[in-house]
C-alpha cells in the first residue's frame, strides 16, 4: 500500500518505520523542513504540509491507498486543539475528497470520555467530558463520523494514555520523586505501550470496518495505588505520598476515573497484545533502561 503518516513524531515516526519493513511505501508528513533526515533516516518520504493551512496541502500529492492522522497538540488549550484537530481533519478530509483512499485512521483519545466513577465505559457509552480539550475532541469526531456517512473511509481510535521508551507520565513522575498518590489512590489509569498502539493502527488498517469506533487501551485498567504498589515493589522503592483528592480541582483539569474496555477491538481485529497490561509494559521499559545504563 502507498500510506501517509501525518504527524511523525513518537508514534508516527516508528509506525511508519514498521509499515516501511512491511514492505509498503510509506509518506511522512510533517510541519518542519527539518524533519527530513529522520523520516528518511527511517525510510520514509518526508514531505511538509501545515494541516491546519489548506493551501499547502494542496501542493502535496495525494495518492494514498491508507492515511493516518496522529498528529499531537503539544499541548495548549481548547483553540489549539480546535486548530490541531478539528480544523485539520476538516482540512484533511477535503484536500482527500475524490482520491483513491481506502482508509483513514484517526487517532482520537479516551479522554472523550468523561466517567469519574470508576464506571466500565465501550465505545458506545456517553461523551459528555468536562474539559474544554476533551470537548473539541468529541467534535472532531463527529465530523469524521459524519464524513465516513458521505463515504469517507474513517475510521477512529480512542487512544489511552501511551507509554514506552522515554514515555509514561506516572512512571516518569515516580522516578523523579514527585508522584502523588491522590486521596485514596481509586483514581482508575488507562494506558497503552506505544508499541502496541502501533500494531492496533495497523490492524485498524488492514481489517478496521470504515466508520468504526474502537478503545485503543490494553486489557487491564489499574487504579493509581495499585500502579504505584506495584511500581514500588518492582523498584524497591517507597510508596510516593498521599495528598488530599480535591475533587473541584479535579473537576477543573477534567480527571476522569473509568475502567475502558477494549472488548470490541479484541471482538473487531482480534489484535493480540504484545503487553496486554502495564507489569508487562514496564517491566520491559525497566529492563531496557537497566541495560543503556539509564538511571532508575
Amino acid at each position: 500500500m502507498r500510506a501517509l503518516i501525518v504527524g511523525c513524531g513518537y508514534v508516527g515516526l516508528p509506525l511508519g518505520a514498521e509499515l516501511v519493513r512491511q514492505g509498503h511505501e510509506v509518506f511522512g508528513l510533517r510541519r518542519s523542513a527539518t524533519a527530513g533526515t529522520g523520516l528518511k533516516n527511517a525510510g520514509l518520504h518526508p514531505l511538509c504540509a501545515d494541516i491546519t493551512r489548506p493551501a499547502e496541502l494542496q501542493a502535496l500529492p495525494r495518492d494514498f491507498d491508507w492515511v493516518v492522522n496522529c498528529t499531537a497538540s503539544g499541548g495548549g488549550g481548547a483553540e489549539e486543539y480546535r486548530q490541531i484537530y478539528r480544523e485539520g481533519n476538516r482540512n484533511l478530509i477535503h484536500w482527500l475528497a475524490g482520491s483513491p483512499l481506502k482508509k483513514f485512521i484517526y487517532t482520537s483519545s479516551t479522554s472523550v470520555y468523561g466517567q469519574n466513577d470508576g464506571s466500565l465505559v465501550t465505545e458506545s457509552s456517553p461523551t459528555e467530558p468536562e474539559a474544554d480539550t476533551a470537548k473539541v475532541l468529541v467534535e472532531t469526531e463527529q465530523l469524521l463520523r459524519s464524513a465516513a456517512q458521505d463515504d469517507f473511509p474513517a475510521v477512529i481510535l480512542r487512544v489511552a494514555g501511551i507509554y514506552g521508551p522515554a514515555r509514561g507520565h506516572w512512571f516518569k513522575a515516580f522516578l523523579r520523586g514527585e508522584a502523588k498518590i491522590e486521596g485514596e489512590g481509586a483514581r482508575f489509569l488507562n494506558m497503552i505501550h506505544r508499541d502496541d498502539l502501533i500494531g492496533v493502527i495497523i490492524a485498524a488498517l488492514k481489517q478496521a470496518e470504515n466508520g468504526e469506533t474502537l478503545n485503543a487501551v490494553d486489557d487491564e485498567p489499574v487504579t493509581q495505588l495499585k500502579f504505584f504498589e506495584w511500581l514500588a515493589a518492582e523498584l524497591n522503592q517507597p510508596l510516593p505520598p498521599r495528598i488530599p483528592a480535591d475533587a473541584e480541582t479535579w473537576r477543573k483539569r477534567g480527571v476522569t476515573s473509568k475502567r475502558v474496555s477494549n472488548a470490541r477491538l479484541h471482538q473487531e481485529l482480534n489484535y493480540q497484545f504484545l503487553h496486554p497490561d502495564f507489569r508487562s509494559g514496564y517491566r520491559t521499559e525497566i529492563a531496557r533502561m537497566a541495560a543503556e545504563n539509564l538511571s532508575i
